[in-house]
């Protein structure tokens, strides 16, 4: 069988970025079953053909009107898919979609006829906001990383950037390649329009929201740099856990110490 991909070295490149990071998450044990999501914003890597191939199922209603999507494209993974097979079969387990110039509804255009993602709309509200302001960001990865998820079962660690102030302190790496931290949204109901707009709105001040007694949404300019920054931030949360374990507080970075490393690294602040 024909792929969409057959022919197009730069978009089965960021295919196969898909399914490497989709393995990574389940031998972390950050996608149980058909959990977390990956969608990517195509549009660029898209031709002609890809423009004129015909849908593949019935027009399907967004749930909202997304009004800087029109015409783009997304490689999303399946509803009910899970992480370990879209990792070896990502065509099988993932689907290319097209948004239809009413900016509310999609077809689906490749390579079969699979129902992208149920978060799909939270995923579509992000990137519209993202092309709205102009972010080269085009990668967008929810996932269920075990260490921070437990840790915002601890009402204290909830407060607005406690969490990323004490990840940021157990190890230099943290703040370097997590420079804007982490934003914490209270509970919502997941797939809910008001999460994805709590989303949305902690995507702008942070690189990764935290969804409390959930998981994370990540976003950065393909999945592995996405995926690079729950990586980060988890192995922090490790660090600490393993201290706990011994019996005491973890120390941490002092202030000192990570306005010594801002500074040379030239870090946000």
């Amino acid at each position: 069988m024909k792929s969409i991909l057959d022919g197009r070295p730069a978009l089965k490149q960021e295919v196969d970025k898909v399914a490497e990071v989709a393995g990574y998450l389940w031998q972390k044990g950050w996608a149980e079953r058909n959990g977390g999501n990956i969608t990517v914003n195509i549009t660029e890597l898209v031709d002609d053909d890809i423009r004129q191939m015909p849908a593949i199922s019935e027009v399907k209603q967004i749930g909202v009107t997304l009004p800087h999507l029109k015409g783009a494209y997304f490689f999303c993974k399946g509803t009910n898919r899970r992480m370990r097979d879209l990792a070896r079969r990502p065509m099988e387990n993932g689907s290319v979609i097209r948004i239809l110039d009413d900016c509310a509804s999609y077809v689906i255009i490749a390579d079969q006829p699979v129902n992208p993602t149920s978060e799909l709309p939270s995923h579509l509200m992000v990137h519209d906001h993202l092309i709205e302001k102009g972010s080269p960001y085009r990668a967008s990865l929810h996932t269920h990383p075990i260490e921070l998820v437990a840790m915002t079962h601890i009402r204290k660690f909830l407060g607005k950037d406690v969490l990323t102030k004490l990840l940021w302190s157990m190890i230099p790496e943290t703040k370097a390649f997590c420079p804007r931290g982490l934003g914490i949204i209270p509970y919502e109901l997941p797939s809910s329009v008001k999460l994805a707009e709590e989303t949305v709105r902690q995507l702008d001040d942070y690189d990764v929201a935290m969804w409390e007694k959930h998981g994370v949404f990540a976003i950065d300019k393909d999945i592995m740099q996405a995926f690079d920054q729950v990586d980060v931030l988890n192995k922090s949360a490790l660090i600490y856990i393993a201290a706990k374990n011994m019996g005491e507080e973890p120390e941490g970075m002092s202030d000192e110490q990570m306005a010594e490393m801002t500074k040379a690294f030239n870090l946000p602040k």
